[in-house]
């Protein structure tokens, strides 16, 4: 399995904004790391930026797995990217 990175942004007022939906989000997250397709993932401090390390066969198969989360859905992230990423140590 390859690695990728996500980067991405958050809405204003996050804090509020996100959290009708927190609980459905760190379900999916918890179920995603359980099954090996999530080894990290989280806000910076300043919770204008998110970061995250997944593992899947491709792009697009994470691509897909980050789009499909609620906080994007729902516009929570407002924006996202994904790279493939060569673990150096």
């Amino acid at each position: 399995m390859e690695k990728f990175v996500l980067w991405g942004t958050y809405c204003e007022n996050v804090l509020q904004k996100r959290e009708p939906f927190r609980k459905e989000h760190l379900e999916r997250l918890a179920y995603l790391k359980q099954e090996g397709a999530l080894i990290t993932l989280g806000p910076t401090k300043c919770l204008r930026h998110v970061f995250g390390v997944f593992q899947g066969t491709s792009l697009e198969v994470v691509k897909t797995l980050v789009e499909n989360d609620v906080y994007w859905k729902k516009g929570i992230w407002t924006s996202l990217e994904v790279y493939p990423w060569v673990q150096a140590f």
